[in-house]
């Protein structure tokens, strides 16, 4: 009888185990982590319901186990581990614990995502769009025409990059102002503008966004990087005051502009000032790209992610999920924000410290939120006009496009905390 328990034992013990769930690892042993998001997102918009574990091996992802997920794994070369319930089981355990800095968050719904882009080609590129592609995760592409037609509120997640919202148009008039792109791009403006009755570009960015605000109010998720986090700001403060030099709208700026600021309606930043001469390449002083050390470079610029706790803190924690907390920096019209300049409230998610600047922070207005993020291309130091896009197949492990594929899964967390 001892002999027949035994050899039964050893029969369960050595049989093959049930594939329960995939892990999709997001630490270092992750083949691409950025096409990790895109399976994700797939397995979302397939209708499955997946986790992320904050904080738990870089953030991985607990996806149900089916042959179709696992092969479409392999199609995308994303490493995956196909767990058993005891495994599966384990790892919650131990997340579980409540002396573990982690915490298992369900995913539901693959959020519908909008990207505030004009349709005529200018010589940037912008990396959400980039890592969208690359990832596999689909977006549409709408500017001001859908937006004052008042499509935003059919999206859950709206990105603007870069951007200028105030009609100064990029501030690139000294410097591009007898290029042709530049020249159409200020011509389709002032024809979208008239189109929708304004005399100005000014006043059709302030309509553009309100309709932003209302979306973000309603319970809209916003993103934005480079320039677009700053002139959103100082357009919605400048409500009803004219800030546009004589090049950009055909007459002087109001001599009190800086004084008629209202500070009550911007989302993140107070107390700045506007740059008032239409030949500088700046908006205002939230921007701290000319104030920098000249000492500062691609070899020494880096910002630190802050660690929040996964179990009370979840939603800057889901945020902040990477392989690295040491990003390294990159510029942009827009390179990191004035932190003395930042409205209480703020969470600053990412920053350097000993130089004062905030590089990625997150905030609520309304029903909704924002995020932030300095910079124009997280693998391109400098990105100037009319560099070639970047190749992420040469980056699938970018710890800073891992911070735009946290805000696109962002929408579809629920919204109450799980408890494991």
């Amino acid at each position: 009888m001892r002999k027949f328990w035994t050899l039964l034992f050893l029969f369960f013990l050595c049989a093959p185990l049930r594939p329960a769930q995939i892990l999709l690892p997001m630490d270092a042993v992750q083949s691409n982590h950025l096409k990790a998001y895109g399976v994700a997102y797939w397995v979302l918009q397939h209708g499955g319901e997946i986790s992320w574990l904050l904080n738990y091996r870089g953030g991985s992802f607990l996806l149900p186990y089916s042959k179709e997920i696992e092969n479409e794994c392999v199609v995308r070369d994303v490493r995956a581990e196909v767990l058993s319930d005891a495994q599966v089981s384990a790892i919650r355990y131990q997340i579980g614990d409540a002396a573990s800095n982690m915490d298992e968050v369900p995913l539901q719904k693959a959020p519908r995502i909008a990207v505030y882009s004009p349709k005529n080609k200018l010589p940037w590129d912008d990396a959400v769009t980039l890592v969208l592609t690359y990832a596999e995760i689909p977006y549409d592409v709408v500017y001001d025409d859908e937006v004052m037609s008042g499509v935003l509120p059919t999206y859950d997640w709206l990105h603007l990059h870069h951007e200028d919202f105030t009609g100064q148009f990029g501030k690139f008039w000294a410097s591009y102002g007898r290029q042709a792109w530049y020249r159409e791009d200020v011509a389709r403006q002032k024809e979208t503008a008239a189109k929708f009755g304004f005399s100005k570009v000014s006043q059709l960015k302030l309509a553009v966004s309100h309709k932003i605000r209302d979306f973000v109010m309603g319970g809209g998720f916003l993103f934005a990087m480079c320039s677009a986090p700053d002139s959103y700001d100082v357009a919605l403060a400048a409500e009803g005051v004219d800030i546009c030099a004589e090049p950009f709208d055909g007459d002087p700026m109001q001599s009190d502009a800086q004084q008629q600021l209202d500070y009550s309606k911007t989302f993140a930043f107070t107390g700045f000032r506007i740059e008032t001469d239409p030949r500088v390449y700046e908006i205002s002083d939230i921007d701290v790209t000319m104030t920098r050390p000249r000492t500062l470079n691609e070899k020494n610029d880096f910002f630190s992610l802050f660690e929040f706790s996964a179990k009370w803190d979840w939603i800057p924690a889901m945020l902040c999920q990477n392989h690295e907390k040491m990003i390294h920096g990159f510029t942009g019209q827009t390179t990191a924000f004035r932190k003395d300049l930042l409205k209480a409230g703020v969470v600053v998610l990412g920053q350097n410290e000993s130089l004062g600047e905030a590089r990625y922070i997150h905030g609520t207005y309304g029903k909704g939120t924002w995020t932030f993020l300095g910079g124009h291309d997280p693998e391109d130091y400098h990105h100037y006009v009319g560099d070639p896009p970047t190749d992420l197949d040469l980056y699938p492990h970018s710890p800073g496009y891992r911070l735009i594929l946290n805000n696109i899964l962002f929408p579809a967390a629920k919204k109450e905390k799980h408890k494991t």
